[in-house]
Formats: C-alpha cells, sequence, structure tokens
C-alpha cells in the first residue's frame, strides 16, 4: 500500500476526473510531479497537490481559472498579430512560415514581421560605435560561450548607442537592426555586418556548401517566432515596463537557454552522444525511454512531442527533409534517422524543431552549441516583433497571482 499522503495514478485521476492519459500529459507539463514507489515500478502522486490542481479545476466561475489556462497551453492571454499557430500550421502574419522558410532570408521575414521594407532593413547604418571596441569585447571573452558572450556584450554594445532609448519609427528601426546583428556577431565571435545572416554563419562555421548554407537559412526562418513561448512572453514583459531593446531581447536570451526551451538541444546533444556510443540502439532507446515519465504520446524524451503538435511539429518535418537532401556522404544522418523512426514506432512522437537543430549541427560537423545559435538568431527576429507590438500597446503587463497559502486568522 502506498503512504497515505500519496496517491496512485488511477487514484489521481479520479480525484480529478480524469483520464490516465490526461493526467500523464499534466506532469509532462509541469502541472503535477510524481515519484517512483518503493520497488520503482509505478509512480506516486503527492494527494495535497493532486487536491490543488482539482480545486482549481473546480473553480470554473473565477479568473483565477482562466489565469491557469493561460499558463498551461491554454487560452490566449495577449492579443497579437505577429504569429499563429493553429491546426498543425504555422504562419507569420498570415503566411505559412514553412513556405517562406523554403526561400526566404532571415532579413524578408524581419521586414514582413516588423512591418517594414526590407530595402529598409539592409541599408540600416552599421552599428555607431568603433570597430576596434568590439573586436577588444570579443578578445575578451574569446573563451566564453556564445550565450555568455551576448549576454555581456549586447549590454555593452547598448550603453555606446546614443539612440537607444528613442522611440521614433526610424530609430526603432535602426535599433532594431543593430541587436539582430550584434546578438549574431557575438555568438559567432565575428565583426557585426549587414550580410545575410545565414551567410554570416554560413561563414563562420565554414559552411561552403550552397544548399546547406540555404539549410541554415531556412532554419532561422523556421525559429524566427512561436507564439508566446516563454522566451516572447519574457521580451513582452520586459518592454512593457518601458525597458529598451537590448535589454528585452538579453531577457528573452536568458530565458531561451532553460533547458526546458531552447537550451533543449544541450540535453538532446547529449541523447546524441549516448545513442551514438550504444552497441544496441533499440536497447539503448527502450531503456531511455523507460526511465522517462509518460507524456500525452506515451513516454518522452527531450526533442520529441509537441503540445502545439499533435500529428508533429512542421519546422522539424521540412528541416530534417532538408537535412537529408544535403547531407554529407559520410555523416551521422542514417543514426539520427534511426532514432527519429524507433521514437516514433514506440511512442508514436514525432520530432520538434530543437532535434532538427540538432540533427543540423551533428549531420554539418557544426561546432559544439551552433543548435542553440541557430535558434536564438532567429527567434531575435521575432521578439523585436513583439517588443514592438508591445511598445505600441502601451500597457504594463501584470497578472495577479492566486494565493493558496496559509492566513492567518482574523480578530
Amino acid at each position: 500500500m502506498p503512504p497515505t499522503h500519496s496517491l496512485t495514478a488511477a487514484e489521481a485521476a479520479a480525484t480529478l476526473g480524469i483520464s490516465l492519459t490526461t493526467l500523464y500529459a499534466y506532469v509532462s507539463r509541469g502541472m503535477l510531479s510524481s515519484s517512483p514507489d518503493v520497488q520503482g515500478k509505478h509512480r506516486l502522486y503527492d494527494a495535497g497537490e493532486v487536491r490543488r490542481l482539482a480545486r482549481r479545476k473546480e473553480d470554473g466561475k473565477r479568473a483565477g481559472k482562466v489565469a491557469q489556462k493561460v499558463l498551461d497551453w491554454g487560452v490566449p492571454v495577449l492579443e497579437s498579430s505577429i504569429t499563429l499557430v493553429a491546426d498543425g500550421r504555422l504562419l507569420y502574419r498570415g503566411h505559412n512560415a514553412m513556405e517562406l522558410a523554403r526561400t526566404a532570408s532571415l532579413e524578408d521575414i524581419a521586414a514582413l514581421l516588423w512591418e517594414c521594407n526590407a530595402r529598409r532593413i539592409a541599408d540600416a547604418p552599421a552599428v555607431p560605435f568603433a570597430a576596434a571596441q568590439w573586436a577588444a569585447w570579443l578578445k575578451l571573452w574569446s573563451d566564453s560561450t556564445p550565450l555568455d558572450r551576448a549576454l555581456v556584450l549586447l549590454p555593452a554594445a547598448a550603453a555606446q548607442m546614443p539612440r537607444v532609448w528613442a522611440l521614433g519609427r526610424d530609430a526603432q528601426l535602426d535599433t532594431a537592426c543593430a541587436v539582430m546583428r550584434l546578438l549574431a556577431a557575438a555568438m559567432v565571435s565575428a565583426a557585426p555586418s549587414n550580410e545575410p545572416l545565414h551567410k554570416q554563419l554560413a561563414s563562420a562555421w565554414n559552411v561552403r556548401n550552397r544548399q546547406q548554407a540555404g539549410l541554415l537559412r531556412a532554419a532561422l526562418v523556421a525559429c524566427a517566432d512561436h507564439e508566446l513561448n516563454a522566451s516572447t512572453f519574457t521580451v513582452r514583459c520586459i518592454t512593457s515596463t518601458g525597458t529598451h531593446l537590448f535589454g528585452a531581447v538579453a531577457g528573452g536570451l536568458a530565458a531561451l537557454a532553460g533547458p526546458r526551451h531552447g537550451g533543449e538541444t544541450v540535453r538532446i546533444a547529449a541523447l546524441l552522444d549516448e545513442a551514438s556510443r550504444a552497441p544496441d540502439l533499440d536497447r539503448y532507446l527502450a531503456n531511455r525511454l523507460a526511465r522517462h515519465e509518460h507524456g500525452a504520446h506515451g513516454p518522452v524524451l527531450s526533442g520529441f512531442g509537441h503540445p502545439l503538435y499533435p500529428d508533429g511539429d512542421p519546422r522539424a518535418r521540412l528541416l530534417l527533409e532538408m537535412l537529408a537532401d544535403c547531407a554529407p556522404a559520410r555523416s551521422p544522418l542514417g543514426e539520427l534517422q534511426a532514432i527519429a523512426r524507433t521514437v516514433r514506432e514506440t511512442t508514436g512522437a514525432e520530432p520538434t524543431v530543437d532535434f532538427a537543430l540538432v540533427g543540423i549541427e551533428r549531420v554539418l560537423g557544426l561546432p559544439a552549441g551552433a543548435a542553440f545559435t541557430l535558434f536564438a538568431v532567429g527567434r531575435v527576429v521575432g521578439w523585436i516583433a513583439h517588443a514592438m507590438e508591445q511598445t505600441r500597446d502601451g500597457r504594463l503587463i501584470r497578472p495577479r497571482a492566486r494565493y493558496i497559502g496559509e492566513v492567518e486568522a482574523a480578530g
């Protein structure tokens, strides 16, 4: 018998009035936690935590119900005309993002999301400080990770820019272009340039094959925005306080780095490393899946199964198809495809964009961490679009909390 303060999966599901599949989905989304029983064969659920969640579910007449749904892949929290995720598709201002990714550059997407002319972005002035200053900063932080360099150098660059707080449209676009290019330059340790960003990355990573450079371009476009994910919501919250764009983007970058967001690429890379050393891939994956909590589609692994795309992430589908078309003759592509196939056959879960980005890094032989760099350099365009939209809105984002702690008795 489990201890009195714990519930079995069946008891927890009954208390909440949901199916076991939904219970597992709650765990995978972080709404509930679970722990193994003494024998390690089953999962147990804290009775108090289950009861609190049950009370929230019953609280349908209070505004708190809406707030809870907002924070769990639910009802919209803000109005936006930038990106739509619906029916398995990703749309940028009404345009199919995957179709755009086949031919458009990240700068083209910036023009679309920022609602300006592409020539305006191409002709934006260079950053208003000496190239020698940037080179000195890069040298000082040369041993740091791309993320750390960007988090240090973005604020340093902001301090050198006199128009960073200006709100006029021209100044806003100049700052946006500077932020986009400085973030990319910091992450690949290069001088800022007006050259298309996929070409800058290709040059920094010695990608000389035209088709492979086109894959980098498509990856940036596919990552440009994804509605109100954690990092984008962070950017909007920071922007709503009146902080300038450099500060908002730095906050978004810090949020993106978390292992449950863009930083998941690090965990996927570790998974691929272990899989490459395993003498039996099927047995290795079976053991990994057995150690993981169940999600909506069964056992889950980093890089598989996206709540917004029950039939598969279209970004991953496109990028993995393009990768297969341009993979070098001798590469780990076959191993990557075998992992995706085994997970699909075992759990029904499809690869996410994070898995595809790590696949690009591995198959093309890019530097470690290139997957995260692709994610961040692409996503900054969406962050900027959301910051612009939030600035126009002009309101402070300040949600309320539902207090569930103890209250001192009155009198």
